[in-house]
């Protein structure tokens, strides 16, 4: 049976139209049926997408594709994109405000992608209306929305997956899970990739493209005047490498490398006790005039940094791949990055991949999954906000320029109120965190 693209309000609309007998189709939305929070196995789950640019196009056409989905509304602020996409997946309707989306009975599930500093709010009011989550990473922009995030999420009971999406690949989740489970004896150190912090812009003011509602772009922060060269993610260089936009390639990158790194030590829910931090503290240059990253890469690469957790590992950042980490064990070395497995020796790894039959899954289908059964997915929104912290922590110890103590329980720097200082940033009236 073809895939029916029809939202719940037209579905019950013909059903009530209908003076006696009408065809029920194999698979409708759940709420026509009255079904609870949760789809059943032979439910529609249907969804919307909330910023859907370059990455958001990609999850949110993958999610569409499912045949279990029905996609209800596009929104972004970017009206002409929004209406592009609709028209791809047959949805009727466009927005440019998430909180119309989140208003609507007739949406299960979002998938959002938007720019960092408009995750926080996104995620937190569509956790509170009870919508299923499927957000890129990194998750967030602070420590603290982190945290909401998780307590949101946790009140409803709404699935919440993060785009993680290596802990889908069969290379990383197997590697992972063998020295997770002690296969190269008891890990001494890991290397991590040395990512770069952001920096700030000063870009002279451009006309606003017709259809971009570029005061909902700026959102929770100051409202500052229009340039390309802020509103791509990447370009010369784009919002991906700007306070406080973004958290720069700490987060852009650091978030898949810290997120492989946590789950191979088996850390998910915790984090680092110690930030260290060799050289000093960072001066952030300003790009008033477009130019590539590499100047901006260059100079907030520095300070070097390093961090240790509780048990004693320590992660330095240096020669490290960007998608995962190099484990220095007792009995070997093992590299997880994006797709790829290696060891030293070099058999470990080759005989580890050839006798195990698990296969790459989906990872918006995983999150499908999970909307329909109730249980936890591959990287739930716990597991996001905590590789999220370790960017977050080293990019504060880079300005700073000195060693930090942190408590992952608490979620506070010890002794520092300069450094807790730093872990909340100023929100523009209007676009404050709810109350969670």
């Amino acid at each position: 049976m073809s895939k029916a693209k029809q939202s719940r309000r037209g579905f019950m609309k013909k059903a009530a139209a209908a003076s006696t007998v009408f065809a029920v189709p194999t698979i409708i939305p759940r709420s026509a049926l009255a079904q609870g929070d949760r789809p059943g196995a032979n439910d529609r789950i249907a969804i919307a997408g909330v910023g859907v640019g370059r990455q958001g196009s990609a999850i949110f056409s993958a999610a569409a594709k499912d045949p279990r989905t029905d996609v209800v509304c596009v929104c972004d602020v970017n009206r002409p994109r929004a209406e592009s996409i609709a028209k791809q997946h047959n949805a009727s309707e466009v927005s440019q405000d998430y909180r119309e989306v989140l208003d609507r009975s007739d949406v299960d599930a979002i998938l959002t992608a938007t720019p960092e500093h408009w995750r926080a709010n996104v995620c937190i009011n569509a956790a509170l209306a009870g919508k299923h989550i499927y957000a890129e990473k990194p998750l967030t922009l602070t420590i603290p929305e982190g945290r909401l995030m998780v307590k949101a999420a946790r009140r409803t009971g709404i699935t919440f997956q993060v785009g993680s999406h290596q802990r889908s690949q069969r290379e990383n989740f197997i590697g992972c899970e063998f020295i997770r489970n002690g296969g190269i004896g008891k890990v001494k150190e890991v290397h991590a990739a040395n990512y770069e912090s952001p920096w700030l812009c000063d870009l002279p003011a451009q006309p606003v493209p017709s259809g971009l509602d570029w005061n909902m772009w700026c959102g929770p922060t100051e409202m500052v005047p229009y340039h390309k060269e802020l509103y791509v993610p990447r370009g010369n260089p784009g919002w991906l490498s700007f306070r406080p936009y973004s958290g720069g390639e700490m987060t852009g990158w650091g978030t898949h490398g810290f997120d492989q790194i946590q789950s191979a030590l088996g850390l998910d829910h915790t984090g680092p006790t110690e930030i260290l931090v060799d050289g000093p503290a960072l001066e952030l240059p300003t790009y008033a005039e477009p130019e590539s990253n590499v100047r901006g890469n260059e100079l907030c690469s520095t300070p070097k940094l390093a961090y240790r957790f509780a048990n004693g590992i320590t992660v330095h950042l240096d020669k490290g791949n960007r998608g995962g980490g190099i484990f220095v064990g007792e009995k070997a070395k093992m590299e997880v990055f994006r797709g790829r497995l290696a060891s030293n020796p070099s058999e470990m790894a080759e005989e580890l991949l050839k006798n195990d039959p698990r296969q790459s899954r989906s990872h918006v289908g995983n999150w499908l999954d999970c909307c329909v059964s109730g249980k936890q997915p591959v990287a739930d929104v716990e597991i996001g906000h905590r590789s999220a912290t370790i960017c977050h922590l080293l990019n504060i110890g880079r300005l700073l320029g000195r060693n930090l103590k942190w408590d992952p329980d608490a979620e506070q720097f010890v002794g520092d109120d300069e450094a807790n200082g730093m872990l909340v940033r100023p929100m523009r009236k209007g676009f404050e965190w709810p109350t969670v």
